[in-house]
């Protein structure tokens, strides 16, 4: 296991290249660099997103995340469009990371994905008798032996400059290898654009950056700090050292970082939009959800948050534009995403909490206060915050509650969970779940809102 010491450091950064198109590939017998495949579901329409698209895709111009429709016609009749397969991946991302353990110990590898991992391997080179990128090497070539899913591999000195590697060097690298140093990063990417590419610079720190004058990471290295600061607050401390290739953080402080607050989420993007009382009966199912998880984990909540989307009219779009613009930064309720309008909001409880009862009638009063009138909504997101463990919370009540009351539902709720565990998720079903807008049973047999697959 790595330990602090003055040593200078080698971490490898793997991606495997288009992971889902690539499992589709090679259970189908099919090379993944040479196949034109997309990973989508045609029954959700042309519009539904690729979840992945193959190499050979991507060199002929498709981009990454497109929709079904954006696939060019020339390219559709050579094209195998899989549905896609949530459990398959998952069984495969396993079956991979047991090619890691062959090599290193679980102490130092940090899976950031499904199909990323980071590795801290210098105590190892001495082990192999070789260098880091050889290692690098091996490993890479054993997943592809094993599994038939080609890989990237990125080696920095230190995590930063091994992800850095990874999506900038390594992806346009004809062996699929990238290497840097603090030295190489400065004297090679300083300049790059779009400086979106850098691991943690997201298109509003990059728009925020450009209104300062600042468009690369040379450029933000060596800009004043102050406003940077100013700007950003503590978050441009991680920002500055990332624009001189410093990062501190290592394997071994993510595997003890323990966060001092949780939260319990869900959200759905539907199919089509809905009104008032239809978008009600899914937040009330999305809820349900979150507090069986939360009984099962013999945990409370103290809050209740949630945000809905709609699909804006032109007419929505310019009245928030107005309201945004002159309102101070922070004080609107609304925000924009993915050519959308969202309002939000949320409710303390008065004690912390994990019945039913209580927390559906906040999300009622929660909706009604949250919700813009009449119009359609298309997207909705439900967050339980401040969760912690009910033995830590004692036996706190509020004066209204009623303890034998809140003690059978909760017996009810645990009923259902052990039926459910035991026979499935749509075993045991409530009648709110059976109404025609319902999607509880669809989500159920999904993973991560996508088809489990076989």
């Amino acid at each position: 296991m790595e330990t602090h010491d003055d040593i200078q450091r080698s971490y490898l950064c793997i991606d495997l290249k288009s992971f889902y198109a690539s499992v589709e590939c090679v259970d189908r017998h099919l090379d993944p660099l040479t196949t034109n495949l997309v990973v989508a579901d045609e029954s959700r329409t042309d519009k539904t997103i690729c979840l992945a698209v193959s190499p050979a895709l991507k060199a002929q111009g498709v981009r990454n995340r497109c929709r079904l429709f954006e696939v060019p016609q020339s390219l559709r009749a050579q094209t195998v469009v899989a549905p896609p397969r949530m459990a398959r991946y998952i069984e495969k991302s396993a079956e991979i990371y047991g090619v890691y353990l062959r090599w290193l110990s679980p102490d130092d590898i940090h899976v950031y994905s499904i199909d990323e991992a980071f590795m801290g391997v210098t105590p190892y080179l001495d082990l192999y008798g070789c260098s880091a990128r050889e290692l690098g090497e091996r490993i890479r070539a054993d997943v592809t032996a094993t599994t038939g899913i080609p890989a990237t591999c990125g080696l920095g000195t230190n995590l930063f400059l091994a992800k850095v590697a990874l999506d900038i060097t390594a992806k346009h690298a004809a062996d699929f290898f990238g290497q840097l140093d603090e030295q190489s990063y400065r004297a090679t990417l300083w300049a790059h654009q779009p400086i979106t590419d850098f691991w943690h610079v997201g298109p509003g720190t990059a728009r925020r950056l450009a209104e300062m004058g600042l468009h690369t990471m040379g450029q933000v290295a060596l800009s004043p700090t102050e406003p940077l600061f100013k700007a950003f607050g503590i978050d441009a401390e991680i920002l500055i050292d990332h624009a001189w290739g410093i990062e501190p953080v290592r394997i071994s402080d993510i595997k003890a970082y323990r966060s001092r607050a949780h939260s319990l989420s869900t959200a759905q993007v539907l199919g089509h939009d809905v009104d008032h009382n239809d978008a009600l009966l899914i937040a009330k199912e999305m809820v349900d959800a979150l507090v069986l998880e939360l009984v099962s984990q013999r945990l409370v909540a103290k809050s209740l948050s949630l945000a809905l989307g709609y699909s804006a009219s032109p007419e929505l779009r310019a009245a928030v534009r107005a309201e945004m613009q002159s309102a101070p930064a922070g004080q609107h309720g609304y925000y924009w995403r993915f050519g959308e309008t969202f309002e939000h909001g949320g409710v303390t409880f008065v004690v912390p909490t994990s019945s039913r009862a209580t927390i559906i009638d906040e999300l009622v009063r929660l909706f009604d206060r949250v919700e813009v009138r009449h119009q359609p909504i298309h997207r909705l997101m439900v967050s339980l915050g401040d969760v912690t463990d009910e033995d830590a919370q004692g036996l706190q009540q509020s004066l209204f509650s009623n303890p034998e009351a809140e003690e059978r539902e909760r017996r009810r709720q645990e009923a259902v969970n052990a039926v459910r565990a035991k026979f499935g998720k749509n075993s045991l079903l409530r009648a709110m779940d059976l109404m025609p807008e319902a999607t509880a049973r669809e989500r159920n047999a999904q993973i991560g809102g996508h088809r489990s697959g076989n």
